[in-house]
């Protein structure tokens, strides 16, 4: 995963929603199966407006698919 903060759970719901490929995620969103892949294996952060396409096409809302991840605490050092 890159260092963007942002997880995904595309992976797993594609295969909830009746093993899903990622062409077939990839045509009901619009986009292509290599950007599908990149966003699933972290290496591209979506535009809004795929997210919600890809919250859609998997039937499940975008905070399911897509998660902040807050980076650790820092320690402060004097």
């Amino acid at each position: 995963m890159s260092g963007s903060g942002i997880r995904n759970n595309i992976r797993a719901l594609r295969f909830a929603a009746g093993e899903m490929t990622q062409q077939q995620l990839a045509d009901a969103v619009g986009v292509t199966r290599q950007t599908i892949n990149a966003i699933e294996g972290g290496k591209y952060s979506p535009t809004l407006e795929v997210a919600f396409e890809i919250a859609a096409a998997l039937g499940v809302p975008l905070d399911r698919v897509f998660e902040h991840v807050a980076p650790a605490a820092r320690v402060r050092r004097r």
